[in-house]
């Protein structure tokens, strides 16, 4: 797995990601029946993961299909004339 996120980024994830979980789980030691702090919690470890591992799947993602739009866009001007010349 190659990593597609910066230093400085996964830093801000790991921290941001253990402040909601602290948050969350503080929460759920009271009301331990809600289920929007269960997936608070979930959701600040998942960034944690994201930000040791530094690998973020929804910006391989976006990269991904950036890439595929741009070799469409570079395919349709080879192939066919562009709005310029007609």
């Amino acid at each position: 797995m190659k990593s597609n996120i910066g230093i400085l980024n996964a830093l801000c994830r790991i921290t941001c990601g253990l402040t909601v979980l602290a948050w969350a789980t503080a929460k759920l030691t009271k009301r331990s029946s809600s289920s929007m702090y269960l997936l608070a919690a979930m959701m600040g470890a998942m960034k944690v993961g994201e930000g040791i591992t530094r690998f973020c799947p929804i910006t391989k993602m976006v990269q991904d299909t950036v890439q595929e739009a741009d070799s469409q866009s570079e395919g349709q001007s080879e192939t066919g004339p562009s709005m310029n010349q007609l």
